[in-house]
């Protein structure tokens, strides 16, 4: 005779492996954040570009952020900067900092 599954226990298994793939996907994240220097930025300038990113239907725009994307996982531009760089008060920012690969500004 078999045994009889202990769907409990799987079950909780699962879980488990899903709130560990969550925690590292948010850790992931956040590495990206900081490697791109985004961290500069406060937590609203980073939702608003983040929404405008995810509300962009326009393909060319789309393809040329994937494209700048690539070239930067490309690069060694994927180490954090010095701490002295990152999160300083009051840093200057670029109005439009949303930039294509085509050197175009603007929102959506």
């Amino acid at each position: 005779m078999r045994k009889p599954r202990n769907f409990d226990a799987e079950l909780k298994a699962l879980e488990d492996k899903a709130r560990e793939l969550k925690t590292r996907k948010v850790q992931q994240l956040g590495q990206l954040v900081i490697a791109t220097g985004a961290d500069a930025l406060t937590a609203e300038e980073l939702a608003g570009a983040l929404i405008v990113l995810a509300e962009t239907k326009d393909a060319g725009k789309r393809e040329a952020w994937a494209k700048r994307g690539a070239a930067f996982f490309r690069s060694k531009s994927l180490r954090p900067a010095p701490a002295p760089d990152r999160n300083t008060v009051g840093a200057q920012l670029q109005p439009d900092s949303l930039q294509s690969a085509s050197g175009t500004t603007g929102a959506a």
